[in-house]
């Protein structure tokens, strides 16, 4: 299952998977809002997205032995000039880690990149697993 609230994103991504003959469940979801009930998945991934409210839920949705990949901006990120600016959306350095405890982090970053020729982010990563 894949779960975004903009229909255009979800759209594109069904043609690349049906491009590649993969068969997802595509649900247009605001996550803003009240959760449905979902079950636990192998594979959570989570990207540019950060509700600390929503951690636990988030946690439990990985199933055992399943992993969770997450990816957002940092606070650092305020200094690029663009991307969010309210600290509710931007992790503090370390954060992440305590985030997603208990799980056993297998990779996590903290990074300065860049984007482009003009633009750098500032990203915190992790992939963990549930034990």
């Amino acid at each position: 299952m894949a779960v975004d609230r903009d229909p255009a994103k979800l759209a594109m991504a069904a043609r690349h998977a049906e491009a590649k003959g993969l068969t997802i469940e595509w649900r247009e979801l605001d996550l803003e809002g009240t959760w449905p009930e979902l079950e636990a998945f192998d594979a959570v991934l989570v990207f540019n997205y950060l509700d600390r409210a929503s951690m636990p839920r988030i946690l439990r949705m990985v199933a055992p032995g399943g992993v969770l990949m997450m990816e957002t901006f940092l606070e650092a990120q305020r200094e690029a000039g663009w991307g969010p600016t309210s600290d509710k959306h931007l992790l503090r350095p370390g954060e992440l880690a305590r985030l997603v405890a208990p799980l056993t982090i297998i990779h996590g970053r903290e990074a300065l990149e860049t984007v482009d020729a003009d633009r750098w982010r500032a990203v915190a990563s992790v992939i963990a697993m549930k034990r």
